[in-house]
């Protein structure tokens, strides 16, 4: 219900709703790389910002994609974690290096458009 007047009162207001984005996790059965991001990071990434801003759905290499998203190229190895907003593919983490490595590749593409704060340089 307070989800709805935020929007009814942001459309009223003239300014334009946020954007939908979600992440596409494009995996495939047997994929080693797959099963140590499952055991990685799968488990606390709805809790961390880059989940509460991009909400992972996973989809197989082979398709089907969902129907409302131009992904762009498609991706020719697994895991790959496709950014969209708005129904279009624009950004792009393949393999997955380890949890250490993940984070610091996925925050400036969900940074760069404002999903989630930049994290300040150590």
């Amino acid at each position: 219900m307070r989800r709805a007047l935020v929007l009814i009162l942001t459309v009223a207001a003239g300014v334009p709703a946020a954007a939908e984005v979600r992440l596409l996790m494009v995996e495939q059965p047997g994929c080693a790389h797959c099963a140590r991001r499952d055991a990685g990071i799968a488990p606390i990434y709805p809790r961390m910002p880059e989940g509460q801003a991009a909400p992972p759905e996973r989809v197989q290499l082979k398709g089907p994609y969902p129907a409302n998203v131009a992904l762009g190229p498609t991706p020719v190895s697994t895991p790959a974690f496709n950014r969209v907003r708005n129904g279009e593919g624009d950004g792009r983490v393949e393999d997955y290096p380890g949890e250490d490595f993940f984070w610091g590749m996925l925050a400036p593409i969900l940074a760069g458009a404002g999903e989630i704060p930049a994290k300040a340089a150590p």
